[in-house]
């Protein structure tokens, strides 16, 4: 059993890993915004928040942030918070538009991406690069869904990872099982993982 902390438990996708979590027996602590060490981007209620835990979880949005400054704040919190609090582990959920079409082009570099979503998917991923850039800290995986997620569907109990994007849509409760699976068996380092249905 694992003590998993997770940040950004009250969105969709943070509920639907909060419950397969403790559906495995996992000990799953429920940290976002409205609780006492909330702030993902204070390195010090990150620490706080996570002390004792094996491994971490982000799935975090804050509509009222500034973007820009909110997703880059929050890793370079989490990579020193989780260091000090000795988390040797995060999986951050990320954006499928980040995934690369082929080597270094991402989704979100093509010509006809929609301009207005471009803000929030480069905020994204200016917070990615700060995982990727360091040097010390907790080891880090992200996965997204490869697609979108099915926000109507059900657990099916199946799902495939991919390098890229993919067509199929995955649900939320499948793709908890993914992030569950690689939180179990920590197979992947240092990467971007797709989750797709199958």
């Amino acid at each position: 059993m694992s003590r998993i902390a997770l940040f950004g438990s009250a969105g969709r996708a943070g509920r639907a890993i909060a419950a397969e979590a403790a559906g495995r027996g996992h000990q799953v602590t429920s940290i976002h915004r409205d609780t006492t060490s909330g702030d993902v981007t204070d390195a010090d209620q990150v620490a706080a928040a996570a002390a004792g835990h094996d491994v971490a979880v982000s799935s975090v949005y804050d509509a009222a942030a500034d973007h820009a400054v909110f997703y880059p704040a929050a890793s370079r919190a989490l990579l020193d918070g989780l260091d000090r609090a000795g988390v040797g582990r995060l999986v951050h959920i990320g954006l499928s538009v980040l995934l690369e079409t082929a080597p270094g082009v991402r989704v979100v570099d093509g010509p006809d991406f929609p301009p207005e979503y471009l803000p929030f998917c480069l905020a994204h991923a200016a917070g990615a690069d700060v995982l990727r850039a360091a040097t010390t800290g907790p080891e880090w995986v992200i996965m997204s869904p490869a697609g979108d997620f099915d926000r109507e569907a059900g657990r099916a109990g199946r799902y495939r990872l991919t390098g890229g994007p993919a067509e199929e849509l995955i649900s939320y409760p499948d793709f908890a099982i993914a992030v569950l699976d690689e939180i179990e068996g920590r197979e992947h380092s240092r990467v971007h993982l797709g989750v797709a249905g199958v």
